[in-house]
């Protein structure tokens, strides 16, 4: 896919202005950092030469000297948050929570993320899952030094197809499991050719580190084994790399790669644009659609964007008396999150048949009939004429939407639109 690849690849100068705010940063960053037997080096997809073009996002890791601080590994935050601040004195430096608290910053148009961590060797040495991080680069930067262009290629057909990222609202791949899975298997296609093969529990083991998948399953822990695609770290042999990945997005992963292995084309790897309009369009004469838009609570992204998945899954399970043929959502931090849903009915009954006990179960038949004005009894049980109190589909939708569990999940619900 050259003319994907041309669009998706950094070019010269992109890689040059990268790099020169890359090394701009590490350098004022070092300089504050001298008395502190610290260092700061480029870290993530940036350090792999893995990044795909556009993107504004550098991570950066501060190195502190393991025997130095292998004691104080929860200093490592706030000795960073000086350092910062001594560097980039006009620069808001934001503090992000995490396994261990990092912090945000923009810099020469780019966003850097930088993350503290202590020196190690091996991952056996690590207080912190952020520690073996640059082990990850080094592993990458050897096992995978010919397949960058197909590390590009797959991550951009995940991100198209809403499959890239491991936060827990996606539920993804990671760009590090991304990395493996391309090195392992040999190039991009290799990797959707495999992923026909895999079956639940499928264990990718690229240092070989257990002679079975049953010997990987039975040593890694078991909290971590909920994924149903295994990637054992390369380079800590007790990690599953995968493990935010969920059952949803392993079998879309599997259809969309057996789809472009039959036909390959460029449309696999475009982001389809989620607006009100584009979706109006699309379901235009297929249902009725709902569409709701509503501002984020603040907070870090990962919990925000679990929040929202929330009202999102609480909204689709209740709009299923509708008929739902489809739902889906869109939300990028900064900006208002929209859910949609593609429903067969606009109304409902204006009554509904409630089933009760049986009538052998006089106490509880009792209490039934106290709860319930109309009832009757059919098939050996009592039973309920109810009138249902929201037939109407935007009426519903409206009502569901001022329920307490929405209400603290979502700062404010913006617009319903029922068409």
């Amino acid at each position: 896919m050259k003319s994907v690849l041309q669009n998706i690849k950094p070019s010269k100068e992109e890689e040059k202005r990268f790099t020169a705010a890359a090394a701009s940063f590490l350098k004022t960053l070092n300089a504050a950092l001298a008395s502190l037997s610290a260092k700061a080096i480029l870290g993530g997809s940036g350090a792999k030469g893995t990044w795909l073009s556009g993107s504004h996002d550098v991570d950066i890791f501060v190195w502190f000297d393991l025997k130095k601080y292998e004691s104080a590994s929860a200093e490592l935050s706030n000795l960073l948050e000086k350092a910062l601040k001594k560097a980039f004195p006009k620069v808001k430096v934001e503090g992000l929570h995490g396994s261990r608290d990092y912090f945000q910053l923009s810099y020469q148009g780019l966003v850097f993320e930088v993350v503290p961590i202590l020196k190690i060797g091996k991952a056996e040495q690590a207080r912190n899952i952020t520690d073996i991080s640059p082990l990850h680069s080094a592993w990458v930067n050897k096992r995978a030094a010919k397949v960058k262009d197909d590390i590009r290629l797959l991550k951009q057909f995940c991100k198209a197809n809403n499959l890239y990222g491991a936060e827990s609202y996606i539920g993804g791949f990671s760009g590090y499991v991304l990395e493996i899975l391309t090195a392992h298997y040999g190039s991009f296609e290799k990797v959707l050719k495999a992923a026909q093969r895999w079956k639940e529990k499928e264990v990718v083991d690229p240092s070989k580190f257990y002679p079975t998948q049953e010997m990987a399953l039975f040593h890694i822990n078991t909290s971590k084994l909920q994924s149903p695609l295994i990637v054992v770290d390369p380079v800590d042999k007790t990690r599953n790399a995968a493990a935010a990945l969920t059952m949803e997005k392993f079998l879309l992963f599997k259809e969309l790669a057996k789809k472009y292995l039959q036909k390959p084309a460029e449309e696999f790897f475009v982001k389809e644009k989620m607006t009100v309009d584009s979706l109006r369009q699309k379901y235009k004469g297929k249902g009725t659609l709902v569409l709701v838009t509503v501002a984020p609570v603040e907070g870090k992204k990962d919990a925000v964007g679990a929040k929202l998945l929330k009202v999102f899954e609480f909204l689709r399970g209740r709009l299923q008396g509708f008929g739902l043929l489809e739902g889906g959502w869109v939300w990028d931090k900064g900006q208002d999150a929209l859910f949609f849903f593609v429903a067969k009915k606009k109304e409902l009954p204006e009554f509904e048949i409630r089933v009760g006990p049986p009538l052998k179960m006089k106490e509880y038949v009792d209490d039934f009939k106290k709860k319930n004005k109309n009832t009757f009894e059919e098939k050996g049980r009592v039973m309920a004429k109810v009138k249902v109190k929201n037939p109407m589909l935007h009426d519903f939708a409206n009502a569901l939407l001022k329920e307490e569990y929405v209400k603290e999940r979502v700062g404010k619900v913006e617009k319903v639109e029922v068409d």
